[in-house]
């Protein structure tokens, strides 16, 4: 990628084509989107547990909300923490379900497969990958989100665009980082999170706390940015906690929430006005959203410059009449939906920017450049090198005359590359499920494809470290020294990785709690371990059918089948004793039957466990409805 970046820029006409670009970005979207929602309503159940029995109470999260956005204006959402603006900023972007009433529309009409390619949704926290750079981050997205009718070479000037009018180029080849790997700053992560939204050029944007964790400074920058975008024709709306008033002066239209409750909508410049028309003005200078967010809170500064607690009900109901004036006359030609419960739930996205190929294509690019840091860490091969250097010096020339030891470190091989896996994959799916939300609500790519390049990029990263870890031991703990037998036996070990891996992907996606997940994986892999045959060889036969579910039996079998033959003899007390009559050598079987019976069951593992937890995935994408 950062070949073909240069190519493009070395191009005469390079820099003509992204200011182009720039200005259509920044110019008008694709069609002006004038917002209104009436008489919003959201409830949730919250369950109460008590000693005799259990109570399920109805919360009313937003109630009654109205308002209107139009092309050409900031609305901006103000009110204190668990007001209901996220909430309310959820259910206009179509992305929340459940009991949820009333009218949204978007120039008339509900919210459709075309509305959803044509908005923008920036949440409150910027989830990206970590490792890729500013440009990765943004090239990757076009890949993804921009139509098949655009070349590789447009996407990546459209890219380019977009960092040049967010002011991202002098960060372009700086990583992204994350909680623990320093890189670009909170305020150029957040224009990042801008960018990706803006390479589809949407007409409406939505942006929950843009400012939130930002000094003022770059807080005043991110606004005037969205101040440019709305006056190129857009519609912006957003989420704020405490703007200053430098910042306020931008809104265009304010609305403030109490606990779901509307107590202003209108003109950002007249709010003040408002509230002393009915009895509340401030006695000192303020800014506004301060004075605002107090009246929000039920606190008023009044003639004493005491706090005084108000009634918020006078401040609802004062609001009620103030709308029945001036907003109702321009309310009232929203179509009146019906009320039913659910009905701005998206329906799925219809037909998809790119094909299935080239989703697939540009998943696993981006996979591999992000996971080989991780996969490849210095402290994980490390360890990986230090296990394998002990190995080798504890079984150091261990043959077949120390029987017993050599079975011991096949157990040992059997158990760490079946653990080791299984404890890395689990933490997958629960890492990555709100970049997966995230990408998947926007109509980037299906699950399947994600899925499906996440398989393939696991496969050279996490079968690289155990082929040196073999290498290295193999012939210093004395095992047979043959290339067909060291070879079965690294397939073996490679194919304990992959089938332990999907065991752990499937009990991750299943589970998507992590010390849940690692508590369900322990008791599973310690079970599996004990049933192996090697710690106790007469299992009670109640209990015994449990080896056919454990991978460590299968895995085991298939180590020892690659070691020993059926005429291979080892020094015992009566000169040479038959390996195949060791009593648990003896108790799983040297034929070639059982041995293709283990490996059977361990390829059934390896596709099963991938495709529950595919199937695991695909519900959960059902339950959120990410298409």
């Amino acid at each position: 990628m950062e070949q073909e970046m240069e190519n493009i820029e070395s191009q005469a006409s390079y820099k003509a084509t992204v200011q182009e670009e720039a200005r259509d970005i920044f110019g008008k979207g694709n069609s002006s989107v004038t917002l209104k929602f009436h008489d919003v309503i959201y409830k949730i159940k919250n369950r109460k547990w008590g000693f005799l029995k259990n109570t399920v109470e109805e919360k009313v999260v937003l109630n009654g909300v109205t308002g209107m956005a139009q092309p050409g204006e900031i609305l901006a959402m103000l009110g204190p923490s668990g007001s209901g603006k996220t909430t309310l900023l959820a259910a206009l972007g179509g992305k929340l379900g459940g009991k949820l009433y009333g009218s949204i529309t978007y120039n008339g009409k509900a919210f459709s497969n075309a509305m959803k390619r044509n908005t923008g949704f920036v949440t409150q926290d910027d989830v990206h990958y970590p490792h890729l750079t500013v440009t990765e981050t943004l090239v990757f997205t076009a890949l993804l989100r921009l139509p098949s009718s655009l070349s590789k070479k447009e996407k990546i000037v459209h890219a380019k665009a977009v960092m040049a009018q967010l002011g991202l180029t002098k960060c372009k080849d700086s990583i992204i980082g994350g909680p623990l790997l320093r890189g670009v700053s909170g305020g150029e992560k957040k224009r990042v999170s801008i960018g990706q939204e803006m390479l589809v050029n949407p007409s409406l944007l939505f942006l929950d706390e843009p400012t939130s964790g930002l000094d003022s400074t770059t807080a005043q920058r991110i606004v005037s940015i969205l101040w440019e975008l709305a006056n190129g024709g857009r519609t912006v709306v957003m989420t704020i906690h405490q703007p200053s008033s430098r910042i306020y002066c931008m809104f265009h239209r304010v609305l403030l929430l109490s606990d779901g409750n509307l107590l202003y909508y209108g003109n950002g410049s007249e709010a003040m006005e408002y509230f002393t028309n009915i009895g509340y003005a401030p006695t000192m200078a303020l800014n506004p959203s301060d004075f605002l967010l107090d009246l929000a809170n039920g606190v008023y500064t009044g003639q004493s410059n005491e706090d005084q607690a108000i009634n918020k009900n006078k401040l609802i109901s004062a609001y009620r009449n103030y709308f029945d004036v001036k907003f109702k006359p321009v309310m009232q030609d929203i179509p009146d939906y019906d009320k039913s419960q659910g009905r701005f739930e998206g329906i799925g996205f219809g037909e998809w920017p790119t094909s299935w190929s080239q989703q697939f294509l540009v998943l696993l690019k981006r996979d591999v450049k992000e996971r080989k840091y991780a996969s490849f860490s210095g402290l994980r091969v490390f360890q990986f090198l230090v296990v394998a250097l002990i190995t080798g010096l504890l079984w150091y020339k261990c043959d077949i005359s120390r029987l017993q030891d050599q079975i011991g470190v096949l157990f040992f091989l059997t158990s760490f590359w079946g653990g080791m896996p299984l404890y890395q994959a689990i933490f997958t799916f629960p890492q990555e499920l709100i970049m997966l939300e995230k990408e998947r609500s926007s109509g980037m790519y299906k699950l399947s494809s994600y899925f499906m390049s996440r398989m393939v990029g696991d496969l050279p990263m996490e079968l690289v470290l155990p082929s040196i870890f073999l290498t290295i031991i193999y012939w210093m703990i004395g095992l047979k020294n043959n290339v067909v037998n060291f070879l079965c036996t690294l397939l073996t070990i490679l194919l304990d990785v992959l089938v332990s891996q999907g065991l752990g992907l499937a009990i991750g996606a299943i589970v998507m709690d992590q010390k849940s997940a690692t508590t369900l994986a322990s008791v599973i892999v310690l079970t599996s371990v004990l049933v192996t045959g090697y710690y106790i060889q007469h299992v009670p036969k109640f209990v015994a059918w449990l080896k056919y579910f454990s991978i460590n039996y299968y895995i085991y079998h298939l180590l020892i089948g690659s070691q020993y033959g059926s005429s291979d003899t080892y020094p015992c007390h009566q000169g040479q004793c038959l390996v195949a009559e060791y009593p648990l050598i003896e108790q799983m079987g040297l034929h070639l039957q059982g041995k293709i019976m283990s490996a059977l069951a361990l390829f059934i593992m390896l596709i099963g466990y991938r495709l529950v937890a595919y199937l695991a995935l695909m519900k959960i994408g059902m339950t959120k409805k990410l298409g």
